[in-house]
């Protein structure tokens, strides 16, 4: 693999704050969410340390990026999963799947996502409601108006989330998660044993 260019080297506007973007979740992924500093982002791109400024006032607007860009993709991959289905609740569980299938494939996204706390809160303003707006209208469709949308939204919520952060922190039993696909058919027999048996 060839080595980072500089930003001299012919970094477009665009391309350096993807090549950040990447930096920050690969450095996350190896070290943490604390150890994360722009000066150590940049040193990873292999630009210099103030370049992150161009993009990132600080780190915690890093990480908000982070979280919307894992946001994004958790959107789309709920609706591509939903489309051309019509059956309210298959469209629920499909979400439920691509969410559980989107948590393995984006740890790092994931768990900022859902871990940011970052100080100053108008930079959390608005994030996640497409993703969020999703999910609470295939909960509603299966539910029925009678049912707050809030409710329905957070119970349809709590399973895949849950179900995520089990696989995510090693909590599931032993090789019954080895891949991606192993998730999912993991996620589809969990949501159909709550509404099953266990949901009653």
């Amino acid at each position: 693999m060839a080595p980072p260019k500089k930003a001299s080297d012919g970094y477009h506007h665009g391309d350096l704050r993807a090549a950040l973007l990447r930096a920050a979740v690969e450095l996350i992924a190896e070290h943490g969410v604390a150890k994360l500093s722009l000066r150590e982002c940049a040193r990873h791109a292999g630009v210099s340390h103030a370049a992150p400024y161009r993009h990132f006032e600080s780190k915690d607007a890093l990480l908000v990026a982070i979280a919307e860009e894992g946001f994004a993709w958790l959107h789309e991959a709920g609706r591509a999963a939903m489309d051309g289905l019509t059956d309210p609740r298959k469209r629920l569980d499909a979400y439920g799947v691509a969410y559980v299938r989107f948590a393995l494939e984006h740890p790092v996204h994931h768990r900022v996502m859902f871990t940011l706390q970052p100080d100053d809160d108008s930079l959390t303003a608005g994030l996640g409601r497409e993703a969020f707006e999703l999910l609470q209208a295939a909960a509603v469709a299966v539910t029925g108006p009678e049912v707050d949308p809030r409710h329905a939204a957070v119970a349809a919520w709590s399973i895949p989330h849950g179900l995520s952060m089990l696989i995510l922190d090693g909590r599931v039993p032993a090789g019954l998660v080895t891949d991606e696909d192993a998730a999912e058919d993991l996620a589809r027999a969990v949501l159909s044993l709550w509404r099953g048996p266990l949901g009653g």
